[in-house]
């Protein structure tokens, strides 16, 4: 909420280097369009993919972690076995219903209704504001460090319900560009804490959401969380420059603002790579198809399992000498063995 209490405050000295990162997330948007009717096919192959990777990446931001294999068979419906298991498959049904539906506006009734799905196979303890105070701690260095007090426990209704108003008021308004506003309002809400775990994950799926509804579209098609996920020290690090003094509204949003931009900004510019590559491989052979999936469109880590659904008709025979070729050329590496084996894309295969 402190964040909304003065606009003409938080909203000011924007920094000079937002302005393209923001140019440039519109601009994608825009070419994101003409997409939807010119290359069906891929898209739904990339939403498909997406939704993996969000599943997994997400949980894994929070210490979370499903292995490649069983987070495919989970996404695709398989039993859980364990509790990391279960809070994957309550994400995968909050991810499931947030595309499926029509994006509205965000509400209170909503951030506890994902909440609720996130722990609903973990005894059903979700969709409730926390009971007892909550602190925000690190163990880097293996000592516990408290990093940030979020609201009391007692506060945290008014103070999410004035939070969702005034987010609500200033986009009516049109009191900043509607990614500033969405930062602003996800940095109070993660500095509330409005539940008693989970709340990382909750804002990550309200984010989503919120994309949707605003018109970023790329959130279906590129795992926002993936990348999310793959700057998580960026993630951490802004965050907390943010909420210093937060309680006294004497913050600065810029750094988690400028964080949360740029890493949309990365995901359209993969997701433009991804069509690219796509067109540049109509007419080669299977072989020049799975290498510049590998090497343009699979995240950085990515399995055997994504490629045959990237390149249907694909042998594993020829996946794999495709991938032994790129390893040979220092592009990729692998990461275990067997079954279980991810391959990572190495900086030098980026563009």
């Amino acid at each position: 909420m402190k964040s909304f209490v003065d606009i003409a405050q938080t909203f000011s000295g924007q920094p000079a280097r937002l302005g393209p990162l923001l140019q440039r997330v519109d601009v994608g948007r825009g070419r994101e369009e003409l997409f939807g009717d010119q290359l069906p096919e891929l898209l739904r192959t990339l939403a498909h993919n997406a939704r993996v990777q969000s599943i997994r990446a997400s949980n894994a931001i929070e210490g979370v972690e499903v292995d490649d294999e069983r987070a495919e068979r989970l996404a695709g419906g398989a039993r859980f076995r364990n509790r990391n298991e279960r809070e994957f498959a309550g994400y995968r049904d909050a991810v499931d219903e947030l595309m499926q539906a029509d994006p509205e506006p965000v509400s209170i009734p909503l951030i506890l209704h994902y909440h609720r799905l996130v722990f609903r196979h973990v005894g059903g303890r979700g969709g409730s504001f926390k009971s007892d105070d909550n602190a925000i701690v690190s163990y880097e260095g293996g000592r516990r460090q408290v990093v940030f007090k979020p609201v009391f426990a007692q506060q945290t209704p008014f103070m999410t319900t004035e939070l969702v108003a005034r987010y609500r008021d200033a986009q009516v308004g049109e009191l900043a560009h509607p990614l500033v506003l969405l930062s602003a309002f996800v940095l109070d809400l993660l500095a509330i804490h409005p539940v008693a775990d989970g709340n990382g994950r909750v804002a990550r799926l309200v984010t989503a959401r919120e994309l949707l509804r605003l018109g970023y579209g790329v959130a279906r098609y590129v795992s926002v969380e993936q990348q999310i996920f793959e700057t998580r020290n960026g993630y951490y690090a802004s965050l907390y420059e943010s909420q210093r003094r937060w309680h006294e509204g004497e913050h600065t949003i810029w750094p988690w603002t400028e964080y949360l931009v740029g890493a949309l900004a990365q995901t359209y510019r993969r997701f433009e790579d991804r069509v690219a590559a796509q067109r540049g491989a109509e007419g080669t052979s299977k072989q020049q198809r799975v290498r510049a999936y590998i090497l343009h469109q699979a995240a950085a880590r990515f399995t055997i399992a994504e490629i045959r659904r990237a390149v249907p008709g694909t042998s594993d025979q020829t996946i794999r000498l495709v991938l032994n070729a790129c390893r040979d050329a220092g592009q990729i590496r692998a990461e275990g063995t067997g079954r279980s084996a991810v391959w990572a894309r190495l900086p030098s295969a980026e563009r």
